[in-house]
């Protein structure tokens, strides 16, 4: 811990921190072309452990919470919804696919930066930022590659 503050401060300096980590990040993630977003990509890419979506949907019930999340798109102009599919349009579901793909940079991105958390807090409440980046920022990241997998399924059945 680098500085030492009152609790009320810190109090108000971490949901303050919060608030532009979150909003910082998703702001940039939007600013960053589709183009480099790519399924194929290291982080994006099917893991054998995940079962093809199945460990989502057996093992952590992901369809019976998922839709409780928040979406964070429309607090963007440039922001795609991903709380449900306007089309089964090939274009659409690929661009579909491209945006899980930012919206799990992001949530990476904001959980990788509960380590800044350290700096003005003592260990203990630096440990409670990063439980909080957790609990706020896995769940999203799961949902965004349980959905990649159904968006994959959909384009493989429509390919010949």
């Amino acid at each position: 811990m680098l500085v030492e503050l009152p609790v009320l401060p810190l109090i108000l300096i971490n949901i303050l921190a919060w608030l532009v980590i979150h909003m910082g990040a998703a702001w940039l993630g939007t600013q960053i072309p589709g183009r480099c977003f790519r399924t194929d990509q290291w982080l994006y890419r099917p893991r054998p452990w995940e079962r093809k979506g199945q460990v989502y949907e057996r093992t952590i019930r992901i369809t019976a919470w998922k839709r409780l999340l928040p979406d964070g798109a429309a607090l963007f102009r440039k922001g795609f919804r991903k709380k449900r599919l306007i089309s089964r349009n090939q274009d659409y579901l690929e661009a579909f696919a491209r945006e899980t793909c930012r919206g799990e940079a992001v949530h990476w991105v904001v959980l990788g930066s509960s380590a800044l958390f350290f700096l003005w807090n003592p260990w203990w409440a630096g440990l409670i930022m990063v439980a909080y980046a957790l609990l706020a920022n896995l769940p999203c990241i799961l949902v965004q590659r349980y959905n990649r997998f159904r968006i994959s399924r959909m384009l493989a059945n429509r390919r010949p």
